[in-house]
C-alpha cells in the first residue's frame, strides 16, 4: 500500500482539510497520514476562526512521520503563517538533500477564499515563494491564486498559459490552474490547465460543470487525489486526469449536508 501524507488545517465539519484528505486517501487506496498545521472552527456556512499550531509542534508531527512510515508524496494545504511555512520547508529540504526516492509533493496553496481575502499575510507569501515553491514537484492554484502568485490579470485562456508556464519556469514545477470557478469568468465548463514540469507542455483538461452547489472542500481532494496517484506511480498528465475524475464523481454523487455549501462524498466509489 502506498503512503501519503497531509500537511494542512483540520476541518471540524468533515468536508474539507485534514479530514477531506483523510477520506481521499482511504478511497483511492491509500495509507494516509497527517500534520495538522491549524484548528479551524467552521461548518458549511463559513470558518469562525482558526488557531494555528505552535511551529515546533508541526515540526514534531512531521519528524515522528517521516522517520517512521516514509510517504510516497506529500500534499500541503493550509500553512498559516511564516513559522509553519518555515519548519514544513526546512523538514521537505532534509529530505530532499538526502537523496531519497521521492515523495512526490503537491501544493494546493491556500492564499485567497472564495470571497477575495487574503489569507496569507505578506511576509508569510514572501516565505512560500522563496521557500517552499520551490521545494514542489505541483502546483494547484485557483484561478484566484494564479492571480496573486504571478501578479497579473488572468481572464483569457491564453493568459492563463502565459502565468502557468511562468511560474513553472521559475520553480521548475508542475503547475495545475483549476478551473472549477470558470463561470465568473464567462466559462461554459470546468478547464483545468496542467503544465508540466519537465517538458512544459500545456494540456487542457475540461469537464461540464455539475449542477450541484455542495462543493466544500474540492480544492483539498483534488490535490490529495492527484497525490496518491503520483504515489501509485502515474504519470503527472495521469494522474492529474484520474485525480479529477474522482473529483468528479464524488461531486456528482449529489450529497447534500449542513444549511450551507456542503461537502463532497468522497467514499461514492467505495
Amino acid at each position: 500500500m502506498k503512503t501519503v501524507l497531509t500537511i494542512a488545517g483540520s476541518d471540524c465539519s468533515g468536508g474539507a482539510g485534514i479530514q477531506a484528505d483523510l477520506k481521499t486517501m482511504a478511497a483511492m487506496g491509500c495509507y494516509g497520514m497527517s500534520v495538522i498545521t491549524a484548528v479551524t472552527v467552521q461548518n458549511t456556512c463559513g470558518v469562525k476562526a482558526v488557531y494555528p499550531m505552535d511551529a515546533h509542534v508541526v515540526r514534531e508531527q512531521f519528524d515522528a512521520v517521516v522517520s517512521d512510515i516514509y510517504p510516497d508524496a506529500i500534499k500541503i494545504g493550509m500553512l498559516c503563517n511564516e513559522e509553519i511555512i518555515e519548519v514544513v520547508s526546512a523538514g521537505l529540504e532534509k529530505i530532499r538533500q538526502k537523496g531519497e526516492k521521492g515523495p512526490w509533493i503537491v501544493l494546493d496553496p491556500v492564499l485567497v477564499s472564495t470571497s477575495g481575502k487574503a489569507l496569507l499575510k505578506p511576509e508569510a507569501k514572501k516565505v512560500l515563494e522563496e521557500r517552499l515553491l520551490p521545494l514542489m514537484d505541483l502546483v494547484t492554484p485557483n484561478l484566484s491564486e494564479m492571480q496573486e502568485l504571478s501578479q497579473r490579470q488572468i481572464k483569457k485562456k491564453s493568459q492563463r498559459e502565459e502565468a502557468a508556464l511562468w511560474l513553472a519556469t521559475k520553480y521548475h514545477c508542475g503547475v495545475l490552474v483549476k478551473g472549477g470557478h470558470g463561470k465568473e469568468y464567462g466559462a461554459s465548463q470546468a478547464e483545468d490547465l496542467l503544465v508540466d514540469g519537465k517538458e512544459k507542455k500545456t494540456i487542457w483538461i475540461s469537464a461540464p460543470f455539475i449542477d450541484n452547489p455542495n462543493t466544500h472542500g474540492t480544492g483539498c481532494t483534488l490535490s490529495s487525489a492527484i497525490a496518491c496517484e503520483l504515489a501509485k506511480g502515474c504519470s503527472m498528465a495521469e494522474s492529474v486526469k484520474n485525480g479529477k475524475e474522482y473529483l468528479t464523481g464524488a461531486i456528482a454523487a449529489g450529497l447534500n449536508l449542513g444549511k450551507g455549501n456542503g461537502p463532497l462524498n468522497h467514499i461514492y466509489n467505495v
